[in-house]
């Protein structure tokens, strides 16, 4: 998948948890990314978060710090 549309993806779950607290939001986040997204894509989205893609919403940066890493192959 492409940077940008994992960015854009993202950024969507976080809108949709923008009305909660930061600490919700961010937990909300990470949950549903865990529940949702295949191991490739949470791999992706971390290294995008920790190569500090500017795209990412501040809400999603913080929240992939809480995703589960997928286990390597």
């Amino acid at each position: 998948m492409t940077p940008e549309k994992l960015t854009y993806m993202a950024n969507q779950i976080a809108t949709a948890f923008a009305r909660q607290p930061e600490d919700a939001a961010v937990t909300a986040i990470a949950d549903h990314i865990d529940a949702f997204w295949d191991p490739r894509m949470r791999a992706q989205l971390i290294e995008l978060a920790e190569a500090g893609a500017p795209d990412l919403s501040p809400r999603v940066a913080h929240a992939a710090r809480r995703i589960r890493r997928p286990e390597a192959a």
